[in-house]
C-alpha cells in the first residue's frame, strides 16, 4: 500500500510540474515580458533607422537661399604723396599746453596756480 501511495504522489507531482511548465510557456508566448517589449520597440526603431535614405544634396539647392560671394573693392591709397614734409611740419609745430594759449615760445610761461587747497581742520569741540 505504501508503494502505491508513493507512486500516486510521484505521478501527481509530475503532472503538476508539467502543468506549471505548460502555463508558463503559454503565458510567456501570449503576453511578452516588459523587457521583451522594450526590445521590440528598439528593434522597430533600428529597422526604420536602417531603412531611412536621405535625399541627395544637389548643387542647385542653395539657389535663392544664399547670396553669391563677391570680393570687396580694393581700398584706395592715401592721397598724400609727400609724407616726409608732413612729418617735418608736425615735428616743428608748437606744443599747446592748457593755460598757456597766449604765451609764445620766447616769453616766460604763465604761473600755474595751485589748484589743490588744503582746508584747515576745525577744532573737534566746535561741532558739539
Amino acid at each position: 500500500m505504501l508503494v502505491q501511495l508513493r507512486a500516486t504522489a510521484a505521478r501527481s507531482a509530475a503532472s503538476a510540474v508539467t502543468r506549471v511548465a505548460r502555463v508558463n510557456a503559454v503565458r510567456g508566448f501570449i503576453a511578452p515580458t516588459v523587457s521583451r517589449r522594450a526590445d521590440f520597440v528598439q528593434d522597430l526603431y533600428l529597422k526604420e533607422l536602417k531603412a531611412y535614405k536621405p535625399t541627395p544634396i544637389k548643387e542647385s539647392d542653395s539657389v535663392g537661399h544664399v547670396q553669391t560671394f563677391s570680393a570687396p573693392k580694393t581700398p584706395k591709397s592715401p592721397e598724400e604723396a609727400d609724407l616726409a614734409s608732413s612729418l617735418k611740419e608736425y615735428e616743428s609745430m608748437a606744443v599747446e599746453v592748457e593755460g598757456n594759449e597766449g604765451v609764445t615760445a620766447s616769453s616766460t610761461p604763465a604761473v600755474v596756480e595751485d589748484w589743490l587747497v588744503d582746508e584747515e581742520e576745525e577744532e573737534a569741540g566746535a561741532h558739539h
